[in-house]
């Protein structure tokens, strides 16, 4: 496809990364909007999540991966799986580092993950915002010895700080192709993902210890009244009895508040006023059911 004079640019870049390093935080801020969840919770975003940006000059489809860490659970094996099969199906490889936190062993292991791996990568240093700039040059110095990067970026996802010139290097890379989403699609998850895991990073954001990674959030049923309101039905999966009372609240008032938190960002997704109903349910040990985990969403199968 030309634009003019220019071929036109399009490709997928996955951006992998340990728990935590601003994976979502940078795929909301190219997109410019909330498309994947956020919390101070490590292990936040359990499926891949495709983000479309579209410019008059190309298209780039970012996928955000589950932060790679040693899994605990089936689960977690799922989520290792899904951020390990996308390196050879991509056409660009972001690995994302948390500027603040020195190398460990985390880091190394997706170093390890990567030898072999034909795609080119970049080096993103994600949050110089919370380091001094001498601080960086000895972070480069560090990682450069490690692997042959093709280029080592640094960037604040939250304040913004280079991110353009990170989207313009990207785009030097990208092979000539087609637009394969429209230019208004920003993902390629139905509203029902998305309303989940608005909803599941509510409960992340208000809810301490065991909780967060015990939740899955089901979607039961969206319909649209006459007068335009969105009714949604969904349910809040634990696997312990203590965790839902933790989520119900004292009086119902944590149910109350995750409801209305997420309610707004709902609306703000979908343009229309929402009325949201949300109960919870025990699902004993669901983390490493297979069936469940099927039902729930993290289907294998797919990846």
């Amino acid at each position: 496809m030309s634009n003019g004079e220019k071929t036109y640019k399009s490709g997928f870049i996955t951006i992998i990364g340990r728990p935590n390093v601003g994976k979502s935080t940078f795929l909301n801020k190219v997109i410019g909007q909330k498309i994947a969840i956020m919390s101070d919770k490590a292990q936040t975003t359990r499926n891949k999540i495709q983000g479309v940006l579209t410019t008059e000059e190309a298209q780039m489809i970012f996928i955000d991966t589950p932060g790679i860490h040693k899994p605990k659970h089936r689960l977690g094996q799922f989520m290792i799986k899904v951020a390990t099969n996308t390196l050879n199906e991509v056409d660009l490889i972001l690995f994302m580092v948390n500027a603040s936190e020195g190398f460990g062993r985390g880091e190394e292991f997706i170093l390890e993950k990567l030898q072999g791996i034909q795609t080119k990568v970049f080096l993103v240093i994600n949050k110089i915002d919370l380091v001094h700039p001498d601080d960086l040059i000895t972070i480069i110095d560090r990682y450069k010895d490690k692997f042959p990067f093709s280029e080592i970026v640094p960037i604040s996802a939250l304040e913004g700080n280079n991110v353009d010139h990170l989207l313009h290097t990207i785009q030097k890379y990208l092979p000539e192709g087609p637009q394969y989403y429209p230019s208004d699609q920003v993902t390629d998850h139905p509203e029902r993902f998305i309303i989940a895991e608005l909803i599941r990073e509510k409960v992340l954001q208000l809810t301490r210890e065991e909780i967060p990674h015990s939740v899955a959030v089901i979607i039961e049923k969206i319909e649209t009244r006459e007068n335009g309101t969105v009714h949604i039905m969904a349910a809040i999966i634990v696997e312990r009895d203590s965790q839902k009372g933790i989520i119900i609240g004292k009086q119902g008032s944590m149910l109350k508040e995750i409801g209305k938190r997420a309610r707004t960002d709902i609306e703000n997704l979908l343009g229309s006023k929402v009325f949201l109903e949300l109960w919870v349910k025990v699902q004993k040990d669901w983390r490493n059911k297979a069936s469940l985990l099927k039902e729930f969403g993290y289907r294998e199968d797919e990846y």
